[in-house]
């Protein structure tokens, strides 16, 4: 039996729903509060984007739905249930049959995450043969159907390739290929397209979109890229210091962004509406040290909307609308400032997946 079985679960749930998630690292001089309180939902057949500066959270969060955190430096509270399981109680053994089976990553650099000793194909049948019980030629036959689906060229030979014998974007495709293996229900991917060229990064995102519409998948996107979420979510969430600070349906954050960091993330890409001659806007300052996180707003001292309540305690989520949803007491302010920003307003570009 497949390990991404949902028997026992209730279809109108979300697929993820995380709670008051906190995630302390504490091998360093001060305990690092990576995570800060986040609340997540992904429904099934949802793509949903994490996005903010390096250092946010993201990433953490991603890791958090896996538990691959190193348990004896990583302090961890709150509710993560995955396809109504409840991450957070699971053994060793029931992690083990989670991962792969009901939950996989795309890693961002598949050279370090795949097993350079093994074949790629070898490592596919090994996960296959871990979660169900069918024969070898069995495995290497669905290794060689998810080669064929990703679009690896000669999937034969490549399934006889070593990593390091692949290019980047072809490795990249193994990974993909690799995460599916075990028809999960939720795939995770930490900034897929990162250390990719342009052109590869595209086919990637219209691949990962494919693949997710025909499975029905639930997928949670890391990127730092606005651009790439808009290409492959349903719905954004902005992060910063380790909390979700906007999130909302792809296109009411690039219409109505409401809390200031969104806003100034969208001020800071390049983007093809841009008026000639127009310079980037720039996010002054730099992000808190999660060591010693203010007592407010963590992005107050950078924020040029911030009033003297904002250094006092951590803003309330304001509900601006069914689904939009900002951690800021300005979001009047921003509302207006949002129809100057450059970005902001812009209809978020359509892409067409191949068939």
């Amino acid at each position: 039996m497949s390990g991404g079985s949902g028997m026992g679960t209730n279809p109108d749930a979300p697929l993820v729903d995380v709670r008051d998630l906190h995630v302390t690292f504490t091998g360093g001089r001060a305990p690092v509060k990576a995570v800060d309180g986040v609340d997540l939902q992904v429904r099934r057949g949802e793509v949903v984007a994490l996005i903010g500066e390096s250092g946010s959270g993201k990433s953490v969060t991603l890791r958090s739905l896996l538990r691959l955190h190193p348990a004896r430096r990583t302090q961890m509270r709150g509710r993560i249930e995955v396809a109504g399981r409840d991450v957070m109680a699971m053994n060793a053994r029931e992690l083990a049959d989670y991962r792969g089976g009901v939950a996989s990553m795309i890693f961002q650099e598949p050279l370090l995450a795949l097993d350079p000793v093994y074949t790629v194909g070898a490592q596919i049948v090994e996960s296959i043969r871990r979660h169900e019980r069918i024969s070898t030629q069995q495995a290497q036959q669905r290794a060689l159907e998810l080669f064929e689906r990703v679009r690896i060229p000669s999937p034969e030979r490549r399934l006889a390739a070593y990593p390091h014998e692949m290019s980047g974007g072809m490795r990249q495709r193994a990974m993909i290929a690799l995460a599916l293996a075990c028809r999960p229900q939720l795939l995770l991917a930490d900034e897929p397209t990162t250390a990719l060229d342009a052109t590869v990064q595209i086919q990637i995102l219209l691949l990962l979109r494919e693949l997710q519409r025909d499975l029905g998948l639930g997928v949670v996107f890391v990127t730092h890229d606005i651009g790439a979420a808009v290409e492959v979510a349903d719905r954004i969430a902005v992060m910063y210091a380790g909390r979700i600070v906007e999130e909302g349906p792809v296109r009411t954050l690039m219409r109505a962004p409401r809390h200031p960091y969104t806003l100034a993330l969208l001020g800071s890409r390049a983007h093809g509406a841009m008026d000639k001659g127009t310079r980037l806007v720039t996010i002054g300052g730099a992000p808190p040290d999660l060591s010693a996180l203010p007592a407010g707003c963590a992005f107050a001292e950078r924020c040029r909307y911030a009033q003297a309540g904002c250094l006092q305690s951590p803003p309330a989520p304001v509900v601006l609308e069914p689904g939009h949803v900002a951690r800021c007491v300005r979001t009047d302010a921003t509302a207006a400032g949002a129809s100057d920003a450059p970005g902001a307003g812009a209809e978020p570009a359509s892409v067409s997946t191949p068939r």
